[in-house]
């Protein structure tokens, strides 16, 4: 596994956005297999921001943000490649919104892949809002993992 803050350059590779939730590994799996059916590279991004509610009272700084995440999606990103053997994998952390970080990831991809939904969607609903930004704002074909 390579980590890069950097894109890397060339056809065939598919984005895949991680936030630690189960269905975000489940679209991690998915996105391996398919890799590996197609030969394509996978891009991982995993993105986060501070709090804007921080900002009246800061307590920490970036870096304790970063090592937060770190901690919460190092486990969840092993779990989702644990069969990634033989697959070319980036995994960028980006400090920015999840749905701009992955459409702007999008460009150029041949899929993005996103699971349905995070933590705690409300009963009954079918797409989260960032699955939703992405379907209507991808620059690729997007693949909505809805774990079962």
């Amino acid at each position: 596994m390579v980590e890069s803050s950097e894109q890397q350059v060339g056809k065939n590779f598919i984005v895949v956005g991680v936030d630690g939730s189960g269905a975000s590994i489940d679209a991690l799996r998915w996105a391996v297999r398919q890799a590996k059916l197609t030969g394509a590279r996978l891009e991982v991004i995993a993105a986060w921001e501070v709090p804007w509610m921080i900002m009246a009272s800061p307590t920490k700084v970036d870096d304790d943000y970063f090592r937060e995440v770190r901690e919460r999606l190092d486990p969840a990103i092993k779990e989702g490649l644990s069969d990634a053997e033989g697959v070319d994998v980036t995994v960028r952390i980006v400090e920015w919104e999840s749905a701009p970080s992955l459409i702007d990831a999008s460009d150029g991809a041949d899929m993005l892949v996103i699971g349905s939904h995070r933590y705690g969607t409300a009963k009954g609903m079918h797409l989260g809002s960032v699955a939703s930004y992405c379907a209507h704002h991808a620059r690729c074909p997007v693949l909505i993992h809805r774990n079962a």
